[in-house]
């Protein structure tokens, strides 16, 4: 097979894994009970594991829980995941976060993560946006769980924390720079 054949080859079983991907995800929405479920266990077992995220969540104006990410790619790669809003333990909407990206990739993962706002006015333009893309506006610091048992609200200074839980998979790294977040009717 000639180098046009192996690179359409590989465009075309990367286009298909990502479409997979987004496709389950928009034909398949999580049912809201079991998704709040899902999303509160997780949640808790975070606070259980990690004082600092438990003091974050004590402190914070909102907390957007996405308990199951998937991420798949092979150079082309994309990930999504259904989640909850909580502001003073209550619900208050239904979330989807969703991502491409392009790069020397390959495999499938899952993972959850907490977005803990800690500001007024960022929570407010959260709140207020139809598409809220991390990476662009306010100072996020991305942590994984086993970092954030360092924090506490004395060292907390950012206007967004996000906590990265439950990883597993073949993907050599996880991210969310440039998520975007979208309002969803599960």
């Amino acid at each position: 097979m000639n180098r046009y054949g192996v690179m359409m080859r590989t465009f075309l079983m990367a286009a298909f894994a990502v479409g997979s991907l987004v496709g389950v995800q928009l034909a398949v929405a999580a049912d809201a009970a079991k998704l709040e479920q899902d999303a509160r266990a997780s949640l808790n077992k975070l606070y259980s594991e990690n004082a600092g995220a438990k003091a974050l969540g004590a402190k914070a104006k909102g907390i957007l829980v996405f308990p199951d990410v998937r991420k798949a790619g092979l150079i082309l790669g994309g990930q999504g995941g259904d989640g909850v809003l909580l502001v003073n333990n209550k619900l208050t909407g239904y979330y989807n976060t969703a991502a491409v990206s392009v790069g020397l990739q390959a495999g499938a993962q899952s993972f959850g993560y907490v977005l803990f706002f800690m500001s007024d006015a960022v929570f407010k333009g959260f709140l207020n946006s139809s598409n809220f893309e991390i990476g662009v506006g306010p100072n996020i610091v991305v942590i994984d769980s086993g970092a954030a048992k360092d924090i506490n609200t004395l060292t907390a200074k950012a206007d967004v924390y996000a906590i990265i839980f439950d990883q597993k998979g073949l993907m050599a790294g996880v991210g969310i720079q440039g998520s975007k977040i979208s309002k969803i009717k599960p």
